[in-house]
């Protein structure tokens, strides 16, 4: 039989650069505005990778996340 390898558990990954909120919602804003454009150029056939869809609103969530974080750290 074969040997299967356990996956190693995940863990968090160690931020090289801290951007404070003002950053966060502008590099937010720029995500936004590639998701509209992705969605266009999608609608229009135009798109060669679907998957830049899904990624681009994962991305727009985890900074939604991490303003929101920055928010409640603020707020203590």
């Amino acid at each position: 039989m074969a040997t299967t390898k356990k996956a190693a558990p995940k863990t968090a990954k160690k931020a090289t650069v801290v951007k404070d909120a003002s950053e966060l919602r502008t590099d937010l804003a720029a995500k936004q505005q590639d998701l509209l454009e992705a969605k266009r150029n999608h609608a229009g056939g135009e798109l060669v990778n679907p998957r830049v869809l899904r990624s681009t609103r994962k991305e727009i969530a985890r900074l939604h996340t991490q303003i929101r974080a920055s928010e409640l750290k603020e707020s203590k």
